[in-house]
C-alpha cells in the first residue's frame, strides 16, 4: 500500500501487520501512592516496544506479534497471559530455562509512580539479567519472520537496545533483515539514562542509535531525543534543549532527515510538563521534506503519563498502515497518545472510535 510517504507491503502477502522487538516487563503500580511506602500494587504488563504492538492489536485491530524472551516460571507465564489477553501473538517468544532462584534469567520488574501535582512521576527498574536482556544475534530466524511469514511494519527502540551489548546487536541484526525483505522499520529513540549509566551513558547511546538509524524508515522521539541522543547539531539549539516549540522541533526533524536521508518520516512528541497532572501535549512530523502538526492540547489532564509516547507511535503507524496522509497519521498519533495517558498502566485501553472522536474535537461529556 503506497501512501504519500511510505511504500508498505500489501496486507494480503503478510501474516503480520506489525511486529515489535523488545522486553515485556511486569509493572508494579502503587496508584497515586509511593513505591517506598506502598503495601499493595496493581500489576500490569508493559514495555516501550511491546506497548506499540499491543495497541496495534487491541486499539487498532491489526495483526500483531512480539519478539521477546521470558523464563519458564510462573512470572514468565504471567507475562505470557497478559500478552495473550492483549491479543498479541506469542509464537515468537523465546523461553529460557529457569534455575529456581533467578540467577540465570528472570522477568524484568518496573515499579512506577504516577506522580501527582508537583510530585513528578517516578520509575524504579529491577530488570538486570532479564530473559529479554540476554537476546543475542542469531537466536531469531529473521528471514523466516520477515520473508516467509511476512511483516508489513517492524518496530523496536532505544530501551531494548540499551539492555545489553547483545540486545543492541540483535536490534541491528533485526532492522537490517527487515529492510532486506521490504518491511517498514520504525525506531523510537526512547532514551533512559538509568539503562545506559553502566554502559557508557549518552555517548554509548548515540553510537548505537546512529548505527541503527541508518536502517530506519520512520524515526520517532521526544523533544530531546533527536539532538541529545542522535547527536544532531542544529544551529541555535542546545544539545539538551527541551524543544517545546514547534518551530524548533521542525528544525531538528529537518536536520535529522538531512543527515539520514533514509528517514522517510521523522516524528517528535512535544510535552511541557507543567505538573505531573497537567501537561501541554503536541506532535510534529516531517515526511519527505514537508511538515505536519497535530493540534496542541494545552493543560491536558494526565492520569498516568507512562505510555503516551508509545500511544503516539502506534497511532502514527496505524495511520500509515491504513494509507492515510501524514497529517492524518500525526493526528491519530497525538490523539491516541493523549487518550493513553487518561487510563492506568503502560498499555492503551481505548479503541479506534474513541481516538477518532477526540480527533473530531468531541468533548468529555458522558457517553450513554
Amino acid at each position: 500500500m503506497a501512501t504519500e510517504a511510505l511504500n508498505i507491503r500489501p496486507a494480503g502477502e503478510c501474516r503480520w501487520d506489525c511486529v515489535a522487538l523488545g522486553e515485556v516487563m511486569l509493572r508494579f503500580d502503587p496508584g497515586f501512592g509511593r513505591v517506598r511506602t506502598s503495601r499493595q500494587f496493581q500489576v500490569w504488563e508493559g514495555g516501550g516496544e511491546y506497548n506499540v504492538a499491543r495497541a496495534m492489536r487491541k486499539c487498532w485491530g491489526k495483526r500483531a506479534s512480539v519478539v521477546t524472551a521470558l523464563p519458564k516460571n510462573d512470572l514468565g507465564w504471567l507475562v505470557e497471559d497478559f500478552i495473550m489477553q492483549g491479543g498479541v501473538d506469542t509464537s515468537h517468544i523465546i523461553w529460557r530455562e529457569f534455575d529456581g532462584i533467578g540467577a540465570n534469567t528472570r522477568v524484568g520488574l518496573n515499579f512506577t509512580e504516577k506522580g501527582f501535582g508537583i510530585r513528578a512521576a517516578l520509575g524504579c527498574s529491577d530488570r538486570a539479567n532479564s530473559a529479554a536482556s540476554q537476546l543475542k544475534p542469531g537466536e531469531v530466524d529473521w528471514d523466516r519472520l520477515f520473508g516467509e511469514e511476512g511483516v508489513r511494519w517492524f518496530h523496536t527502540g532505544g530501551i531494548f537496545a540499551a539492555l545489553s551489548d547483545d540486545t543492541a546487536r540483535t536490534a541491528i541484526e533485526a532492522v537490517r533483515a527487515a529492510r532486506k525483505h521490504g518491511t517498514i522499520v520504525s525506531y523510537d529513540l526512547n532514551y533512559r539514562a538509568s539503562l545506559w549509566r553502566s554502559r557508557g551513558g549518552e555517548a554509548a547511546a548515540r553510537k548505537i542509535n546512529r548505527e541503527i538509524a541508518g536502517h530506519v524508515d520512520v524515526m520517532i522521539g521526544n523533544q530531546e531525543d533527536f539532538t541529545a541522543r542522535l547527536e544532531l547539531v542544529v544551529e541555535g539549539i542546545a544539545e539538551n534543549s527541551a524543544l517545546f516549540d514547534t518551530g524548533l522541533a521542525k528544525q531538528v526533524l529537518a536536520a535529522a532527515c538531512k543527515e539520514f536521508p533514509n528517514f522517510k518520516v521523522a516524528g517528535a512528541t512535544l510535552r511541557n510538563a507543567k505538573t505531573a497532572t497537567f501537561n501541554d501535549w503536541g506532535a510534529v512530523v516531517c515526511a519527505r521534506g514537508a511538515f505536519y502538526e497535530a493540534p496542541l492540547r494545552e493543560d491536558l489532564e494526565i492520569y498516568d503519563r507512562v505510555g503516551g509516547g508509545d500511544g503516539f507511535a502506534s497511532g502514527l503507524i496505524y495511520g500509515f498502515l491504513e494509507g492515510k496522509s501524514p497529517q492524518d497519521a500525526v493526528d491519530y498519533g497525538a490523539a491516541h497518545g493523549a487518550l493513553a495517558m487518561t487510563t492506568p498502566s503502560d498499555t492503551s485501553m481505548v479503541d479506534a472510535s474513541e481516538v477518532e472522536a477526540v480527533m473530531r474535537g468531541k468533548g468529555a461529556r458522558t457517553v450513554r
